[in-house]
């Protein structure tokens, strides 16, 4: 029997992975079996099965992914001496994550923030993907807390200013524009940068 190369499981899996991530995208995670994702990857159960035991770790595997290159990007991002601002570094992330679908492909760049909305739904009944989402957000947050602490040693944002606080915000504002994309259709990442520019250039008001 001849030996399967690693570079051709890798590719398989691949396969599987974004022939689920269509479909969840498409139907959601309950409305969506096994066979819909059979049928989308052209491929038998075994074939499946070999690399996936269900639903389940489909949605676990998609999930891990995607926190993983959200991590990764801002983890790089606080390695660097300064950090770039704000919208330049949540801009950079975010047309990579959107634009890319967290590495895998979809029908039309709305499909990844669709599946975002419902992993954050799915977390609210699944303990075990609640683990997993929860985890990635510590990883993230601290990420943005080494960021902030770099614009602050920098000499780019008050020191008063608490680094768990600004870490939290800018997780939301990624967040927002995610589930406006997904409810509201798609808008260029460009507008979320232009806002963050601005609510960063605001001043005291001038005494009267």
């Amino acid at each position: 029997m001849a030996r399967v190369s690693q570079e051709h499981l890798d590719a398989r899996r691949r396969q599987i992975l974004d022939g689920a991530a269509r479909c969840f995208a498409r139907g959601g995670f309950h409305a969506t079996s096994m066979q819909d994702v059979l049928r989308e990857v052209n491929l038998s159960a075994g074939a499946v099965y070999r690399y996936f035991s269900g639903k389940e770790a489909l949605i676990r595997a998609i999930v891990e992914e995607v926190l993983g290159l959200i991590e990764g990007a801002f983890a790089a991002a606080a390695e660097e001496s300064p950090p770039p601002p704000p919208d330049v570094l949540l801009g950079r992330v975010m047309s990579e994550v959107l634009g890319k679908g967290g590495g895998m492909e979809y029908e039309g760049e709305a499909g990844f923030p669709r599946l975002i909305i419902q992993v954050w739904t799915e977390t609210l009944r699944n303990d075990e993907l609640s683990a997993v989402i929860r985890e990635g957000f510590d990883k993230v947050r601290a990420a943005w807390v080494r960021i902030v602490r770099a614009y602050q040693a920098a000499g780019l944002m008050r020191d008063d200013v608490d680094p768990e606080s600004v870490a939290r915000t800018m997780i939301a504002v990624a967040q927002g524009f995610a589930a406006q994309q997904a409810l509201f259709g798609e808008a260029p990442v460009e507008l979320l940068q232009e806002g963050l520019r601005g609510l960063i250039s605001m001043k005291e008001p001038k005494a009267s």
